[in-house]
């Protein structure tokens, strides 16, 4: 892939590749165990869709037409520079569905030797979070030797806890509730030696690292496309942020090849207390 892209910020405008765009960040040097670089990412359309839900089918889905190559290259630059990705158990009922592709390895030859060369594991580590603990676990998270842990809050159902502690699971308790929550998860995981994390799971963990002050980096895809209807998810859902919501603008990249006849935005930010 060689697209070219047109760097709108910062200044002074200036082509630039999207070959190795996001890996010249170098996030996983960026974090330590005491204070984790915690990033997320997101592709969103111009009307704040980022999935569409099936009301008759009570799942979610992403519409094809929002998502782009150029898009997927740089969430695996993202995927590369991790030392763990936090997912979600309503993500893991949907791979096994069929419903979702699996994005918890990293297959690209060249991103393979990438992490080689830069001393990380061959794989990421994977964090589930889950209050339910109601989901199965993929066949290829073995297959690849990947650490797991499971996620979820000191009121989860006891039955749900026993069942993954007799498979030999370790559970992380991280809220006193039965959520997940973002601090401490983000201590615990620091203190078991991981220092990129990637958030890929959806709203309610993004929700919870912004108000906890743990995200350190957003980057969002916005394609310029318009998806309407009335059943969709969006980045947030929960009460209103305040000062936790206010983001700076790191840099901002125009791809206007794709999605054909429309165009999107790379965008990076940062929280304003980071």
């Amino acid at each position: 892939m060689h697209t070219n892209l047109l760097r709108l910020y910062p200044q002074p405008c200036e082509q630039a590749s999207i070959e190795g765009l996001y890996l010249a960040h170098q996030i996983h040097t960026l974090g330590t165990t005491d204070l984790p670089f915690v990033y997320a990412n997101f592709l969103s359309s111009l009307d704040g869709r980022i999935a569409l839900e099936d009301s008759i089918q009570g799942t979610t889905y992403i519409p094809k037409h929002l998502t782009t190559a150029s898009d997927f290259k740089l969430f695996m630059e993202l995927h590369a520079q991790a030392d763990c990705l936090i997912t979600h158990g309503g993500y893991m009922r949907a791979l096994s569905e069929g419903r979702l592709g699996n994005i918890l390895q990293i297959n690209d030859p060249y991103l393979v030797e990438w992490r080689h060369r830069t001393g990380l594991k061959p794989q990421p580590a994977v964090i589930i979070a889950s209050a339910s603990l109601n989901f199965p676990l993929h066949a290829s998270l073995e297959e690849h030797q990947q650490d797991v842990y499971i996620a979820t809050g000191k009121n989860a159902d006891p039955e749900r806890i026993r069942y993954w502690q007799d498979l030999g699971h370790t559970l992380l308790f991280t809220g006193e509730d039965q959520g997940v929550h973002g601090a401490p998860l983000i201590q615990k995981l620091g203190e078991l030696g991981y220092k990129s994390i990637y958030l890929i799971a959806g709203p309610q963990m993004l929700d919870t690292v912004i108000r906890e002050k743990q995200l350190s980096r957003l980057y969002l895809t916005i394609t310029h496309q318009l998806i309407g209807g009335t059943d969709f998810r969006t980045l947030l859902t929960g009460s209103p942020l305040g000062q936790e919501g206010n983001l700076m603008l790191e840099s901002m990249y125009y791809d206007a090849d794709s999605p054909p006849e429309s165009g999107q935005f790379f965008m990076q930010f940062h929280p304003q207390a980071v």
